[in-house]
Formats: C-alpha cells, structure tokens, sequence
C-alpha cells in the first residue's frame, strides 16, 4: 500500500474508488487488513501516545479524514486525492458486503444506540448478513473477543472512540480471527439514527465539525477551536525535524 508520512505518521494516499476495489479483492482472498482513519484530533493524540501511534503506522490503511489533514499533508507535498471520513464510507462498504455475502459484526456505541444501528444497517442492506453485535461498554476484552471469533464474521466494524477502538483492534490483531477489521470512531452512532450529522452541504464544505460543536458545544469547543491550531503546530515541529535531519 502506498503511504507517505505527515510528520510521523503513514497516510494511505488512495482514492475512494480505488480502497473499495482493493477491499473487494482483500475480501476473496481472506487477507486480514486493519484499517483505521486519521483526522487532525487523531494526529493530535498520537503526538502523545505511542502505543496508538504504532498501532496507526502498523496498520494496513490510514484514510485521511478531514480538511486538516489535507492541509497538513500538503506542508509535506502530499496529494491526497480525497477525503474518506468512516461515516461516508462505511455505507460503501456495507454494499461490497452485501454483494460479496460477506459477514459483519459491530462493536461499540451505547446499547440502545448500535441496537437501533443494527435494525436500521438491516432495513438498509436486506441481503447483508449481520452475524453479531455489542455495545461499546464491557469488562472483558476476552468475551467480546470469544463473541466476535464464534459469529465468524468477515469484517469487524468497531466504534469505540479514538484511540480505543484502534488500540483493541491492535492489541488484538492475531486473536481477532475476522479477516478485515475497521476503526470507525462515530458511525455507529450516526447509523443509529439517535445522533444527527450535519447537513450535506456542510459536510461537502468540511464544517461538519462546526455542526457537531454546536450540537455538544461543552465536549467540542476545545477539541476543535485549541485542536485545529495545535494540530498545526505539531505538522509544523514535525516539518522543522524533518528538514534538520
């Protein structure tokens, strides 16, 4: 896979239509694939945290989510072709499933929310096999582990929040028998119908973050207004450390 790095951190520079294709052809052959998406507050906590930095570089896939990264990458003249947040995505990927008889389970979010999320995945794609699912709130890593190994599902779908969801998905990578597994931060709460997104138009001007701060201002204003200029500052250290070397 072709990724080159902002800073210290790979990003998979892939078009939308070409990930899809290869994830077809990762299907039918059964490869496991980790495949995790980078926005500027994800770029932010790796700066802080190693494990899930590893994690991030080790992955099979980091998918540039938002216009911070594209702005960043191209400090680093990186061309990303466009941008593949998880929540737009994840409704393409679920039609693949669909047509490849592919087999899925969802991990994450609160009970009522990945249950209505469930109800609404299988009103929307009526062919598409759901072999489990649970909520993101348990206490053994081991039993959620033991679930997902006997649904025998072909793709792990987890939204459990950055770093979490990533650093399960790699902590778990060789027990984890579901050949390819996604980190998909909020989806399955938008997919529950109990969480709204922005309007259209905002999410095609990249201010679904403005959208999402007006609805929890408390938890949003400091990730967005202090994270988007930190996350600037860290490319631009990151850029100096580059050209020093």
């Amino acid at each position: 896979m072709n990724k080159k790095y902002i800073g210290n951190i790979g990003v998979s520079v892939i078009s939308k239509e070409r990930f899809l294709n290869e994830f077809v052809e990762k299907m039918k052959c059964g490869s496991k694939k980790n495949i995790f998406f980078l926005n500027d507050h994800c770029f932010n906590i790796a700066q802080k945290d190693a494990d899930y930095l590893k994690y991030l570089n080790n992955a099979d896939y980091v998918l540039n989510d938002g216009l911070g990264i594209t702005l960043g990458a191209k400090l680093f003249n990186i061309e990303l072709k466009e941008n593949l947040n998880g929540t737009d995505l994840m409704p393409q990927v679920l039609k693949k499933c669909e047509k490849l008889d592919a087999s899925i389970f969802l991990l994450g979010a609160k009970e009522e929310n990945i249950e209505a999320a469930v109800s609404n995945i299988q009103s929307s794609y009526p062919h598409l096999k759901i072999a489990g699912y649970h909520h993101g709130y348990f206490n053994s890593d081991e039993r959620i582990i033991e679930k997902i190994n006997q649904s025998k599902a072909d793709v792990l779908i987890v939204g459990m929040g950055v770093p979490l969801q990533e650093k399960f998905i790699g902590q778990y990578d060789q027990e984890i028998n579901s050949p390819v597994r996604f980190a998909v931060g909020a989806y399955i709460d938008f997919a529950s119908g109990n969480v709204r997104r922005a309007p259209k138009l905002m999410r095609k001007l990249n201010l679904e973050w403005l959208f999402r701060m007006a609805l929890e201002p408390k938890r949003m204003w400091k990730r967005n207004f202090i994270g988007h200029g930190l996350f600037f500052i860290n490319v631009l250290r990151l850029k100096k450390q580059n050209n020093t070397k």
